[in-house]
């Protein structure tokens, strides 16, 4: 995705930015973090801002050395959650995650029941999930273009609820939790071919820093 291409790259200018200031005493240090990461923020922002789905990331995101410190944590999150779910598709997006199971593991046509194989691979994303704590979930629903618009989008909010009540029942805190249908909005695959309407029938997990994680990394960071 070219979104997660171009929060790489500003990821990337953050550290050396970053680095640059290990010369500096601690006010050339604040002040240079603080112009180079208002810019490194604002194009994470921005460039997240014109994808329908991305907000809660964009939305969590803090730049500078709290995000850089943040966004070390996700690198060791992702990994283990790509180790647990070896067919997901993981990916780390400015501060934050997305994680989108396969096809194999999603709905039927019209269907929001859960699958004992969707729900195998939830149980293992539950369990990373528990793991770190210090995290907020957004779960969202998607359909394919089968039905109506507004049959779509209340079926994808509930395709997204029954997610989120299934990994309640396992043991994640709900007021982590919240869910959101975009029925036949912002579809990443084409609903030309059956594989990729199969694809869209999905749930994807937007996963950010919580207030807690926040406050640890401004504080590790020395920064309020």
């Amino acid at each position: 995705m070219k979104v997660i291409k171009q929060s790489v790259v500003l990821l990337v200018m953050l550290s050396f930015a970053l680095y640059s200031c290990s010369s500096m005493n601690k006010a050339q240090k604040d002040g240079a973090i603080g112009a180079g990461a208002g810019a490194v923020l604002g194009g994470i922002i921005g460039s997240l801002s014109g994808h329908v789905g991305l907000g809660a990331i964009a939305g969590a995101a803090i730049g500078g050395g709290a995000g850089a410190i943040i966004g070390h944590k996700m690198d060791k999150q992702a990994a283990e959650i790509q180790k647990s779910l070896p067919t997901a598709k993981v990916e780390r997006v400015g501060e934050g995650i997305v994680v989108e199971f396969n096809s194999k593991v999603l709905f039927a046509i019209n269907k929001a029941d859960l699958s004992a194989v969707s729900k195998a691979s939830l149980d293992n994303l539950n369990e990373m999930l528990v793991k770190y704590p210090d995290t907020n979930v957004e779960i969202q629903g998607h359909t394919d273009n089968t039905g109506t618009p507004e049959g779509n989008l209340k079926l994808s909010q509930k395709r997204a609820d029954a997610v989120l009540s299934y990994l309640v029942s396992k043991g994640v805190v709900s007021t982590r939790l919240t869910s959101k249908g975009y029925g036949l909005d912002d579809p990443k695959y084409s609903n030309d071919t059956e594989e990729g309407r199969a694809q869209n029938r999905n749930v994807q997990f937007l996963i950010s820093a919580n207030d807690k994680m926040k406050a640890d990394a401004k504080k590790e960071a020395g920064t309020k």
